[in-house]
């Protein structure tokens, strides 16, 4: 055998083992992604863990697996079988929505400002009653609204923000209120019509990370005001979320209350 042939088999060899190499990456990375949020719903991790190390190492392991992948497809593409070729695909794909997830989050994380307490009224936020004790346990946030810090901030990255003025009567607003906080699928801890105010949680989807919310009902004028707060738990940033959540909420609130009308 020519020195040419010994070094065209073992050229064959490597690149006929770059696809489960690939293969191989990109189930590292969908564990590391998929441990994330469970290690940490199963109590097993402090959820910093999961969003600083496991993430971005599911990140590094999903771009090693797009670059084998693509490497056994281009320099391996006449040595390695179909099925080989077949396995390259399936990890270049499963390497490549992995490495979207953390990119995802981090793009976030730069377009939003770190805060997690976003309220349409900022000079007298509606105040946390009923789920105070929850909100503040386990090291959780403080309840009382931050101020002029987060304020400013909202103003500048969610200027929509803002109350909404039903022309209800406020008993009728409070209904309304109350039955789409229900249509949103959270879960109800207190509805005090004489008061005006319903407090509810909200988990999200993926983490699982609990947020409250309190919805104010007043009187003004003729009709009623709605003002909304929406606050995480846990954690420092909140990743645009609760500025989404008042803006679903009160986009369906809207149209309840039109339908009504």
């Amino acid at each position: 055998m020519t020195l040419a042939t010994t070094t065209s088999a073992v050229r064959g060899s490597v690149c006929r083992q770059l696809p489960l190499l690939a293969a191989a990456l990109a189930v590292i990375a969908v564990a590391l992604l998929g441990s994330a949020p469970l290690g940490w719903r199963a109590g097993w991790w402090h959820f910093r863990f999961s969003l600083l190390t496991l993430l971005p190492w599911a990140g590094y392991f999903g771009i090693a697996a797009v670059v084998v992948s693509v490497l056994a497809l281009l320099l391996g593409r006449s040595r390695i079988p179909a099925w080989g070729a077949a396995l390259a695909v399936l990890a270049f794909v499963a390497g490549g929505g992995v490495v979207y997830v953390p990119w995802h989050y981090d793009t976030v994380r730069h377009t939003v400002p770190a805060i997690n307490d976003i309220t349409t009224d900022t000079e007298n936020p509606p105040a946390f009653v009923a789920v105070a004790s929850a909100h503040t346990a386990e090291g959780g946030n403080p309840v009382a609204y931050p101020g002029a810090k987060f304020a400013d901030q909202q103003r500048q990255a969610y200027p929509d923000v803002a109350p909404l003025i039903l022309p209800l009567p406020p008993a009728a607003a409070f209904n309304k209120a109350l039955g789409t906080a229900q249509q949103m699928g959270w879960k109800i801890i207190a509805a005090d019509d004489a008061a005006g105010r319903i407090e509810a949680s909200d988990k999200t989807r993926w983490f699982g990370f609990t947020d409250d919310i309190v919805i104010r009902i007043g009187a003004s004028g003729s009709g009623s005001r709605i003002d909304m707060r929406s606050a995480s738990r846990l954690g420092r940033g909140d990743f645009g979320v609760n500025a989404a959540r008042i803006r679903s909420y009160m986009a369906a609130l809207r149209t309840a209350a039109g339908s009504q009308s």
